[in-house]
């Protein structure tokens, strides 16, 4: 049983002569020690502007790059990562659009409509931002076959030249007249998108697939060509392309080169195994974005 308080309850008692005197206890304010958790981290992404090849000459009027010579993508993550490692985005092919586009900061900018130079130059600034700009691969020489591990520093990957050459007329619409020696056709070509570089790889995949002869060199110029002679009808375009002497598809290709818009991966080489010296293009294999 609790023993109650008496005096507290009835009142309290007299107070005797003899008494000490009553305890004086001041009113005081006991201060509340305990502490204030601290604020919420917030964590920011760094970002930076990437130069395009292009400085947005080539984009048709209402596109988000029009006439910009930069774009800002933000450094890659541990969740970028993620789409680096997905199997099912590998196995689609689409890992690295699906990489950039997260990395755009636009978001208006669609990745598959950017010019295939602009592309290669963030896809190169992605991968430094994620993995550094040291880039080791192997090259196989051509003389002797022999495989060689070649670094090259990715920072320093130069933007190629574009070129107007006096053979080469720009139109209206963003598209460019070659007339080559031979056929004297005027031939009517456009810059290649990252649309057409998935049709590219598409057909790829489903000759290899079919066990067909490949024809990458005919595929590219049948995405690229717009028109021959004023007359855009897929099967007289590829008529054209069949019967094209072997010197003015060349011919084609060199200008198309010059007028395009894209990063310099070349890179000299020399064979230790037998001194063949070359100018050598980098490929992106997989030790680019998967470095050991």
């Amino acid at each position: 049983m609790a023993i109650r308080n008496n005096e507290e309850r009835m009142g309290a008692r007299q107070r005797n002569s003899g008494d000490p005197p009553p305890l004086q206890v001041e009113d005081q304010k006991v201060e509340n020690t305990k502490e204030a958790p601290p604020p919420p981290i917030a964590f920011s992404t760094p970002t930076e502007f990437v130069d395009l090849p292009s400085k947005g000459m080539f984009y048709a009027e209402g596109h988000p790059l029009h006439g910009k010579d930069s774009i800002e993508i933000r450094y890659m993550t541990a969740r970028d990562e993620d789409i680096l490692t997905s199997k099912s985005l590998l196995k689609k092919g689409i890992a690295i659009d699906r990489l950039l586009q997260n990395v755009i900061v636009d978001k208006n900018v669609e990745v598959e409509q950017l010019l295939i130079g602009d592309k290669n130059a963030l896809v190169i600034a992605a991968r430094i931002t994620g993995y550094g700009a040291d880039y080791s691969t192997k090259l196989m020489c051509p003389a002797c076959g022999t495989h060689t591990q070649t670094s090259i520093d990715l920072g320093e990957v130069p933007h190629a030249e574009v070129e107007f050459p006096e053979e080469v007329d720009r139109t209206a619409n963003g598209t460019f007249i070659i007339i080559p020696p031979r056929t004297e056709a005027q031939v009517e070509v456009k810059l290649l998108t990252g649309v057409d570089e998935k049709k590219l790889a598409k057909t790829i995949a489903f000759k290899k697939k079919k066990n067909l002869p490949e024809s990458t060199l005919t595929d590219q110029l049948r995405l690229s060509i717009v028109s021959v002679n004023g007359t855009k009808e897929p099967n007289m375009i590829n008529l054209f392309i069949g019967a094209l002497p072997a010197s003015d598809a060349r011919y084609i290709r060199d200008l198309y080169s010059k007028i395009m818009p894209n990063v310099d991966m070349k890179h000299e080489f020399e064979c230790p195994a037998c001194g063949y010296e070359q100018e050598a293009e980098v490929p992106f294999t997989t030790d680019f974005f998967w470095p050991k």
